[in-house]
Protein backbone atom coordinates (compact mmCIF):
# COMPACT_ATOMS: atom_id res chain seq x y z
CA UNK A 1 0.00 0.00 0.00
CA UNK A 2 2.75 2.71 0.90
CA UNK A 3 4.58 1.31 -2.35
CA UNK A 4 1.57 1.73 -4.34
CA UNK A 5 0.59 5.73 -2.07
CA UNK A 6 4.43 7.01 -2.61
CA UNK A 7 3.94 5.60 -6.92
CA UNK A 8 1.32 7.48 -7.24
CA UNK A 9 2.47 10.94 -5.47
CA UNK A 10 5.76 10.62 -7.54
CA UNK A 11 3.39 10.10 -10.56
CA UNK A 12 1.38 13.07 -9.35
CA UNK A 13 4.96 15.14 -8.85
CA UNK A 14 6.07 14.35 -12.26
CA UNK A 15 2.69 14.99 -13.99
CA UNK A 16 2.78 18.84 -12.39
CA UNK A 17 6.42 19.34 -13.94
CA UNK A 18 5.41 18.40 -17.02
CA UNK A 19 2.05 20.72 -16.97
CA UNK A 20 4.40 23.68 -15.91
CA UNK A 21 6.97 23.03 -18.76
CA UNK A 22 7.02 26.07 -21.14
CA UNK A 23 4.24 27.58 -18.50
CA UNK A 24 6.47 30.51 -17.87
CA UNK A 25 7.91 33.89 -20.17
CA UNK A 26 11.61 34.17 -21.25
CA UNK A 27 12.48 37.42 -20.52
CA UNK A 28 15.51 39.51 -21.20
CA UNK A 29 16.66 42.73 -21.68
CA UNK A 30 17.04 46.02 -19.79
CA UNK A 31 14.43 46.11 -17.01
CA UNK A 32 14.16 49.69 -16.31
CA UNK A 33 12.86 53.17 -17.44
CA UNK A 34 14.01 53.43 -20.93
CA UNK A 35 14.19 49.86 -21.35
CA UNK A 36 13.56 47.34 -23.44
CA UNK A 37 12.68 43.84 -22.92
CA UNK A 38 12.76 40.63 -25.44
CA UNK A 39 10.61 37.60 -24.34
CA UNK A 40 8.79 34.39 -25.54
CA UNK A 41 5.34 34.00 -24.00
CA UNK A 42 4.36 30.73 -22.30
CA UNK A 43 3.35 27.78 -24.84
CA UNK A 44 -0.26 28.00 -25.71
CA UNK A 45 -0.66 31.75 -25.36
CA UNK A 46 -3.71 33.58 -26.83
CA UNK A 47 -3.44 36.91 -25.64
CA UNK A 48 -0.60 38.97 -23.97
CA UNK A 49 -0.93 41.97 -22.45
CA UNK A 50 0.98 44.46 -20.22
CA UNK A 51 -0.69 46.61 -17.75
CA UNK A 52 -3.91 45.75 -19.61
CA UNK A 53 -2.80 47.11 -22.87
CA UNK A 54 -2.47 44.31 -25.20
CA UNK A 55 1.43 42.99 -26.44
CA UNK A 56 1.63 41.61 -30.01
CA UNK A 57 2.93 38.36 -30.54
CA UNK A 58 5.22 37.03 -33.19
CA UNK A 59 4.11 33.33 -34.56
CA UNK A 60 6.83 32.12 -32.73
CA UNK A 61 6.34 33.39 -29.36
CA UNK A 62 8.64 35.99 -28.92
CA UNK A 63 7.19 39.68 -28.05
CA UNK A 64 8.87 43.02 -27.05
CA UNK A 65 7.94 45.50 -24.51
CA UNK A 66 9.44 48.66 -23.24
CA UNK A 67 9.08 51.08 -20.00
CA UNK A 68 8.93 54.73 -20.89
CA UNK A 69 11.54 57.23 -19.47
CA UNK A 70 8.35 58.04 -16.39
CA UNK A 71 7.16 54.29 -16.14
CA UNK A 72 6.62 53.39 -12.74
CA UNK A 73 8.29 50.85 -9.96
CA UNK A 74 6.34 48.03 -11.65
CA UNK A 75 4.46 46.52 -14.61
CA UNK A 76 2.25 43.40 -14.84
CA UNK A 77 2.44 41.28 -18.15
CA UNK A 78 -0.17 38.73 -18.45
CA UNK A 79 -0.69 35.89 -21.00
CA UNK A 80 -3.93 34.36 -21.17
CA UNK A 81 -3.51 30.43 -22.71
CA UNK A 82 -5.37 28.64 -25.12
CA UNK A 83 -6.80 26.64 -22.27
CA UNK A 84 -8.21 29.12 -20.14
CA UNK A 85 -5.25 29.97 -17.59
CA UNK A 86 -3.56 32.78 -17.43
CA UNK A 87 0.27 33.27 -16.70
CA UNK A 88 1.34 36.58 -15.06
CA UNK A 89 4.62 38.36 -13.85
CA UNK A 90 4.95 41.02 -12.32
CA UNK A 91 8.44 42.72 -13.58
CA UNK A 92 10.49 45.04 -11.63
CA UNK A 93 11.21 48.33 -13.36
CA UNK A 94 14.62 50.09 -12.08
CA UNK A 95 14.71 53.52 -11.74
CA UNK A 96 16.75 55.54 -14.64
CA UNK A 97 19.63 57.50 -13.80
CA UNK A 98 18.81 60.87 -15.09
CA UNK A 99 21.24 64.02 -15.45
CA UNK A 100 19.02 66.15 -13.66
CA UNK A 101 20.17 69.86 -13.72
CA UNK A 102 18.70 72.48 -11.08
CA UNK A 103 18.53 75.79 -12.46
CA UNK A 104 17.82 79.05 -9.91
CA UNK A 105 15.85 80.96 -13.36
CA UNK A 106 12.76 80.87 -15.15
CA UNK A 107 12.43 79.07 -18.66
CA UNK A 108 14.01 81.26 -21.35
CA UNK A 109 11.78 81.48 -24.54
CA UNK A 110 8.44 82.58 -25.29
CA UNK A 111 4.91 81.36 -25.76
CA UNK A 112 4.34 79.83 -29.20
CA UNK A 113 3.21 81.98 -32.00
CA UNK A 114 -0.21 81.51 -33.74
CA UNK A 115 1.81 80.95 -37.10
CA UNK A 116 4.55 78.66 -34.97
CA UNK A 117 1.26 76.40 -33.94
CA UNK A 118 -0.07 76.80 -37.47
CA UNK A 119 2.65 75.49 -38.70
CA UNK A 120 3.68 72.44 -36.45
CA UNK A 121 -0.33 70.81 -36.31
CA UNK A 122 0.42 68.98 -39.38
CA UNK A 123 3.61 68.31 -38.70
CA UNK A 124 2.98 66.64 -35.74
CA UNK A 125 -0.63 64.96 -37.14
CA UNK A 126 2.37 63.35 -39.84
CA UNK A 127 4.31 62.22 -37.30
CA UNK A 128 1.40 60.72 -35.19
CA UNK A 129 0.11 59.18 -38.20
CA UNK A 130 3.27 57.42 -38.99
CA UNK A 131 3.77 55.83 -35.79
CA UNK A 132 0.54 54.35 -35.76
CA UNK A 133 1.28 52.11 -39.25
CA UNK A 134 2.47 48.62 -38.63
CA UNK A 135 4.67 46.91 -40.85
CA UNK A 136 5.55 43.14 -40.85
CA UNK A 137 9.42 43.57 -40.04
CA UNK A 138 12.03 41.15 -38.00
CA UNK A 139 14.24 44.49 -37.07
CA UNK A 140 13.09 44.25 -33.36
CA UNK A 141 15.05 41.09 -32.89
CA UNK A 142 18.28 42.43 -33.63
CA UNK A 143 21.19 43.70 -31.86
CA UNK A 144 20.95 47.42 -32.43
CA UNK A 145 23.53 49.66 -34.22
CA UNK A 146 24.87 52.58 -33.62
CA UNK A 147 23.72 55.02 -36.40
CA UNK A 148 26.61 56.93 -36.62
CA UNK A 149 30.07 56.54 -34.35
CA UNK A 150 31.11 59.91 -32.69
CA UNK A 151 31.00 61.96 -29.34
CA UNK A 152 27.81 61.48 -27.59
CA UNK A 153 26.71 65.44 -26.85
CA UNK A 154 23.29 64.73 -25.32
CA UNK A 155 22.15 61.55 -23.30
CA UNK A 156 18.68 60.81 -23.03
CA UNK A 157 16.24 61.48 -20.02
CA UNK A 158 18.26 64.54 -18.79
CA UNK A 159 16.39 67.55 -17.41
CA UNK A 160 16.59 71.39 -16.19
CA UNK A 161 14.45 71.98 -13.35
CA UNK A 162 13.53 75.69 -13.14
CA UNK A 163 13.03 76.89 -9.69
CA UNK A 164 11.05 73.50 -8.63
CA UNK A 165 9.37 73.50 -12.35
CA UNK A 166 10.51 70.49 -14.84
CA UNK A 167 11.08 71.23 -18.64
CA UNK A 168 10.91 68.63 -21.27
CA UNK A 169 13.31 65.94 -21.17
CA UNK A 170 15.54 65.02 -23.37
CA UNK A 171 13.81 62.57 -26.11
CA UNK A 172 16.82 60.78 -27.43
CA UNK A 173 20.55 60.61 -27.86
CA UNK A 174 22.40 62.98 -29.51
CA UNK A 175 26.01 62.21 -31.44
CA UNK A 176 28.10 65.38 -32.68
CA UNK A 177 29.43 64.66 -36.16
CA UNK A 178 30.63 66.88 -39.12
CA UNK A 179 27.29 68.06 -41.20
CA UNK A 180 27.31 64.91 -44.57
CA UNK A 181 28.68 62.29 -41.95
CA UNK A 182 26.50 59.40 -43.26
CA UNK A 183 24.17 57.71 -40.80
CA UNK A 184 23.32 54.08 -41.48
CA UNK A 185 19.39 52.05 -40.45
CA UNK A 186 20.62 50.71 -36.87
CA UNK A 187 18.05 47.69 -37.62
CA UNK A 188 16.02 46.64 -40.21
CA UNK A 189 12.89 48.17 -40.66
CA UNK A 190 10.45 50.06 -43.22
CA UNK A 191 10.66 53.71 -44.01
CA UNK A 192 7.41 55.75 -42.34
CA UNK A 193 8.37 59.83 -42.58
CA UNK A 194 10.80 61.22 -45.31
CA UNK A 195 10.38 64.87 -44.82
CA UNK A 196 11.70 66.10 -47.88
CA UNK A 197 10.42 69.81 -46.13
CA UNK A 198 12.35 70.90 -43.32
CA UNK A 199 10.05 70.52 -40.21
CA UNK A 200 9.84 73.65 -37.93
CA UNK A 201 11.71 71.48 -34.90
CA UNK A 202 12.77 68.26 -36.59
CA UNK A 203 14.39 69.41 -39.63
CA UNK A 204 14.66 66.89 -42.27
CA UNK A 205 12.96 63.91 -40.26
CA UNK A 206 13.61 60.38 -41.16
CA UNK A 207 11.70 57.71 -39.38
CA UNK A 208 11.78 53.97 -39.70
CA UNK A 209 9.14 51.21 -38.31
CA UNK A 210 11.30 48.04 -36.88
CA UNK A 211 8.14 46.17 -36.35
CA UNK A 212 5.99 45.39 -33.24
CA UNK A 213 5.35 48.52 -32.62
CA UNK A 214 9.08 49.46 -32.38
CA UNK A 215 10.02 52.65 -34.35
CA UNK A 216 13.43 54.50 -34.45
CA UNK A 217 13.29 58.48 -35.76
CA UNK A 218 16.54 60.77 -36.75
CA UNK A 219 16.61 64.32 -36.53
CA UNK A 220 18.32 67.62 -38.00
CA UNK A 221 19.63 65.75 -40.92
CA UNK A 222 21.34 66.90 -44.23
CA UNK A 223 19.69 64.84 -46.50
CA UNK A 224 17.56 62.01 -46.67
CA UNK A 225 18.58 58.66 -48.68
CA UNK A 226 15.83 56.71 -48.85
CA UNK A 227 12.24 57.33 -49.63
CA UNK A 228 8.72 56.46 -47.45
CA UNK A 229 7.76 52.52 -48.17
CA UNK A 230 11.12 51.67 -48.92
CA UNK A 231 12.06 48.64 -46.49
CA UNK A 232 15.54 49.34 -45.51
CA UNK A 233 18.62 46.58 -43.85
CA UNK A 234 20.89 46.71 -40.99
CA UNK A 235 23.81 48.72 -41.86
CA UNK A 236 22.33 50.55 -44.81
CA UNK A 237 22.96 53.94 -45.45
CA UNK A 238 19.98 56.51 -44.89
CA UNK A 239 20.88 59.84 -44.76
CA UNK A 240 23.75 61.99 -42.95
CA UNK A 241 24.03 64.69 -40.59
CA UNK A 242 23.36 68.23 -40.85
CA UNK A 243 21.27 71.23 -38.09
CA UNK A 244 18.41 71.19 -40.26
CA UNK A 245 15.12 72.54 -38.11
CA UNK A 246 15.80 73.92 -34.51
CA UNK A 247 19.46 72.84 -33.74
CA UNK A 248 22.48 75.14 -32.89
CA UNK A 249 25.10 72.85 -34.71
CA UNK A 250 25.23 69.68 -36.95
CA UNK A 251 24.83 66.26 -34.68
CA UNK A 252 22.45 63.30 -35.00
CA UNK A 253 19.28 63.14 -32.53
CA UNK A 254 18.05 59.66 -32.40
CA UNK A 255 15.05 58.68 -30.74
CA UNK A 256 13.05 55.65 -30.24
CA UNK A 257 9.77 54.64 -29.23
CA UNK A 258 7.76 51.38 -28.31
CA UNK A 259 3.93 52.65 -29.20
CA UNK A 260 3.56 55.35 -26.40
CA UNK A 261 6.73 54.70 -24.53
CA UNK A 262 9.79 56.66 -25.04
CA UNK A 263 12.90 54.76 -24.59
CA UNK A 264 16.65 55.59 -24.56
CA UNK A 265 18.86 53.91 -27.39
CA UNK A 266 22.03 53.63 -25.65
CA UNK A 267 20.51 50.75 -24.01
CA UNK A 268 19.51 49.07 -27.59
CA UNK A 269 22.94 49.99 -29.57
CA UNK A 270 25.46 49.82 -25.97
CA UNK A 271 28.43 51.55 -26.29
CA UNK A 272 30.07 53.83 -28.57
CA UNK A 273 32.46 52.21 -30.48
CA UNK A 274 35.38 54.61 -31.58
CA UNK A 275 34.45 57.06 -34.52
CA UNK A 276 35.47 56.36 -37.63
Amino acid sequence: MRLRAFAIACALIAGAAVAQQGDDFGLEGAFRQGGLVRGTAPGGTAALTLNGAPVEIAPDGRFVIAFDRDHGAGAQLSARLADGREVARTIAVAPGNWRIEHVNASPTGSAPSAGFLERRRPELARINAARATRHASEGWRQRFLWPVTGRISGVFGSQRVYRGEPGSYHSGVDVARPAGTPIVAPADGVVILAAETPFTLEGHLLMIDHGMGLNSAFLHLSRIEVREGERVSRGQRIGAIGQSGRATGPHLHWSMKWGAARIDPQLLAGSMPNAM
